[in-house]
């Protein structure tokens, strides 16, 4: 009897495969049909927001994605523009009928037309099922959606191709449909193709996927003048700490593109690390690279700042020095050339650097200002055209130096002391040989200069190396550190980087030692867009500083980051920082919750693996999701 029992279910078993083969054979071919059923939900923008309805509950319902284009007076645009009125009607096209028709100086119009590429294959990637390049655009389609032309005319009044911390990224856009609802048009005028180009991204945010009718929708009416409130929107990834791919750092400036940020702060080199292929120092990525596949050949550099470029963004180079260098300089003892670095990857490192690796450039070695001469003058030709360097120059440690023979006999035989001040005097010494070297790699170009906060920008330093028109001060401490309120008192330029609410990689477990890193709590989105560098000057100046203050820049160190987890660890919470930056609201992360929540959809139909922030639902029910 057991044996006919197993038969009997060996038989059932076999019956069950086959019927759920057939099922998912008919569920296949018909899947695509079944999600092209009436939806049982629709929404209505009611006092601002959408709100869902079962489909039954009247005619003006629309799809989400529609409600969210139209309701409010922006709509999901991010960052939020200084004006904007957007109408509650759309039209229906095809990609391919979206074309351009310019009006600019032949310096920009190749880059304009390049943007407009750009601008295609962003809206391409609304459709859900985008995938290489292409999307399935299937219908079928009314014979008003196959004609409906979307006219992109852009008016570029100036030939500026490279972005300054004086390039006017304003625009004005307008859309407009005919009375016989066949074309609409979109015309952009601004001063530069920057400001054009953030008109195009604005643009794209008009536009959207039309679930129920496989088509893309634009709005009818808009009218949008905007600009920035900040020159420096910058974030800062460090590759150094480990590796983080071209292909990686491609996807992060078109997020940075998506958002409105401008400037790429390329931490590339540190202690840990040298990975930078020079031609004419090949020994430091040699000795200083994690292997040979991990490094940027120069032409991969050039190939990287034209992409930004296109893209609105710049690319800032550092070389951190004296501190935070190391690996890759351990070459030159054997060319004859000396120490160019002490207290390399040297123990125990808690006494001589903050972190492990350790290692400082060797004062005492006339040999590092020839060879950071040559870096500059190559840096600057890969970069090629560099109008901000980062100079680094934070966290020395005076016990290496100190400590190290060399140097302690050098400072006394040449009568400098080797009591504290004497070190910084003489650290502001190699700051003023590393501008001049600078200065003379610039071959009369105006680069201006960029130094972390640190113990030579502290009251009765300050001025040791450099006056307030000489560097730009980039703050990493908290936002009521009393040294704000001094540098500014003092004139000097600022970017503020805040670690309080500003360093994306706090909030991990440590990586030496136990407990959470040094930076803990994790800095939510809602820290992020609430830090406003004119509130922090005002809290301690009495004034917003607005002249002074340049803008300001989230930072990724990667101790814990590295390819794979990039994308999650910068977005969408540097697009907070956008918004802050761009737009510097008046309001708090509440009342940009919604566009928020969207953005980070948009940002992953861009290709960008941006971290959750709510459930779906919540995306499906706004402001419903709350304390």
């Amino acid at each position: 009897m057991r044996f006919l029992a197993v038969i009997t279910a060996v038989v059932v078993v076999v019956l069950v495969v086959v019927n759920l083969a057939s099922h998912h054979a008919h569920a296949t071919a018909t899947t695509a049909n079944f999600f092209k059923m009436p939806a049982p939900w629709g929404w209505r923008c009611e006092d601002g927001r959408c709100v869902k309805h079962a489909a039954a509950g009247g005619s003006d319902l629309v799809p989400l994605n529609q409600c969210k284009l139209t309701c409010g007076g922006a709509g999901v645009l991010w960052p939020l523009p200084a004006s904007a009125s957007v109408g509650r009607r759309v039209s229906l096209f095809l990609p391919q009928n979206a074309a351009l028709r310019p009006t600019c100086p032949a310096q920009v119009c190749p880059l304009l037309q390049e943007a407009f590429v750009l601008f295609r294959d962003a809206l391409q990637r609304y459709h859900p099922d985008y995938t290489s390049g292409e999307a399935p655009w299937a219908g079928p389609w009314d014979a008003a959606t196959e004609a409906h032309a979307l006219v992109v005319a852009v008016t570029v009044e100036g030939a500026q191709a490279h972005l300054t911390l004086d390039t006017d990224e304003s625009y004005s856009l307008s859309v407009n449909t005919s009375a016989d609802g066949a074309v609409t048009t979109a015309t952009i005028v601004a001063p530069t193709f920057f400001g054009a180009r953030h008109a195009l991204e604005t643009l794209a945010q008009l536009v959207d996927y039309h679930e129920t009718r496989d088509a893309l929708m634009v709005v009818q009416t808009a009218a949008v003048t905007d600009a920035p409130e900040f020159a420096y929107r910058g974030l800062l990834v460090d590759t150094s700490r480990n590796f983080v791919t071209v292909a990686a750092l491609r996807r992060t400036v078109d997020a940075m593109a998506a958002s409105k940020l401008n400037t790429l702060h390329w931490h590339i080199t540190d202690s840990h690390s040298f990975p930078l292929a020079l031609h004419s120092l090949p020994n430091m990525a040699y000795y200083g690279a994690y292997s040979a596949r991990q490094v940027y050949t120069p032409a991969q550099v050039r190939d990287l700042v034209q992409y930004a470029r296109v893209r609105g963004v710049r690319l800032l180079p550092e070389l951190d020095a004296p501190a935070h260098v190391g690996n890759g300089w351990q070459w030159a003892e054997k060319e004859g050339l000396g120490r160019l670095a002490v207290c390399v990857n040297q123990e125990p490192w808690q006494e001589l650097c903050v972190e492990p690796p350790c290692g400082q450039l060797n004062l005492a070695n006339p040999a590092i200002y020839d060879i950071i001469g040559q870096i500059y003058e190559e840096m600057l030709d890969i970069f090629a055209p560099v109008d901000i360097f980062h100079y680094g120059g934070d966290e020395v440690n005076l016990n290496c130096w100190n400590s190290t023979q060399e140097i302690n006999s050098w400072m006394t035989a040449n009568g400098h002391g080797v009591d504290e001040e004497a070190y910084y005097r003489q650290w502001a010494v190699f700051q003023e040989k590393a501008l001049q070297l600078m200065q003379k790699a610039a071959k009369g170009r105006k680069v201006e200069g960029v130094l972390w906060t640190s113990e030579l920008t502290k009251p009765g330093r300050l001025n040791l190396s450099h006056n307030s028109s000489q560097y730009i001060i980039q703050i990493w401490s908290t936002q009521d550190d009393p040294v704000i309120g001094e540098m500014l008192a003092m004139g000097h330029r600022l970017i503020f980087s805040n670690h309080d609410a500003w360093y994306l990689d706090c909030g991990m477990g440590a990586w030496v030692g136990d407990g959470n890193n040094w930076c803990s709590p994790y800095k939510g989105w809602q820290t992020v867009y609430d830090n406003s560098p004119h509130a922090i000057a005002t809290s301690l100046t009495g004034s917003p500083n607005t002249e002074l203050i340049l803008g300001g820049e989230a930072a990724l160190w990667t101790e814990q980051a590295d390819t794979n987890t990039v994308d999650a660890k910068v977005w969408p919470r540097a697009a907070a920082l956008a918004e802050r930056l761009w737009s510097n609201p008046s309001t708090s992360w509440q009342e940009a919750e919604t566009r928020f929540i969207h953005h980070r959809q948009r940002l992953v139909q861009r290709g960008v693996q941006a971290e959750r922030i709510q459930p779906q639902w919540c995306h499906q029910n706004e402001e419903l999701c709350y304390l």
